[in-house]
């Protein structure tokens, strides 16, 4: 049986990039988190060490890896794609370049963790970070997020169905263009509407083929 990482080593792994997974650390110990089965050196210069999926369960189940309810905002220092309704402004250059960067990091995490190397569906990271990876689909494709202050623009929550995330947004004609953005990024989506209000929402959920 395998030994587990040493705490140095997990140290390393809680220390990974939360988006691309990608790490930080000694040769020694990326060598042995390699060993372990828990990274990759990736075969192209600078040859960066990743997660695999198996560090990213490790990750996930540390304790102070546990998601909040309320994602945090980008100004904490870790990069987190707008779920809607927090405070702060929407947009602006380098808002858009960390975007960009997290969309394009997301991308090369499928083509290295998908079994066959595809872009165009989910990886296992989204799966495990529903709201986080809709969100940042909807918000690298321009759409623009609710504020505290603002219910106009989109929100995505989690749900009590499994891997299904529910969006939301006032305008229709917005919400139909997040429906075609989620399932240009490879997620299955379906409209509803609320018992009670009557008003609509997305239903989304991973495309797994």
């Amino acid at each position: 049986m395998t030994r587990p990482p040493t705490a140095a080593q997990r140290r390393v792994v809680d220390a990974a990039d939360p988006v691309t997974g990608r790490l930080r650390g000694t040769e020694p110990q990326l060598a042995a988190l390699v060993l372990r089965g828990l990274a990759f050196r990736h075969p192209r210069p600078p040859h960066n060490h990743f997660l695999t999926p198996a560090g990213h369960r490790l990750r996930e189940s540390a304790p102070e890896a546990a998601e909040p309810v309320v994602v945090a905002p980008a100004t904490a220092g870790v990069f987190a794609a707008r779920i809607g309704g927090e405070d702060g402004p929407v947009s602006g250059p380098a808002r858009t370049r960390e975007v960009h960067s997290a969309w394009q990091g997301l991308l090369e995490l499928r083509r290295m963790t998908n079994p066959d190397g595809s872009v165009d569906r989910p990886c296992g990271w989204e799966r495990t970070h529903l709201v986080q990876a809709a969100a940042l689909a909807l918000e690298a494709a321009g759409h623009r997020p609710s504020t505290r202050d603002d219910m106009a623009g989109y929100r995505v929550r989690a749900t009590p169905q499994p891997e299904a995330v529910a969006v939301r947004d006032p305008d229709g004609a917005a919400l139909r263009d997040c429906a075609q953005t989620l399932e240009r990024a490879g997620w299955q989506v379906s409209e509803h509407n609320e018992p009670r209000t009557r008003a609509s929402y997305l239903l989304a959920s991973p495309r797994r083929s």
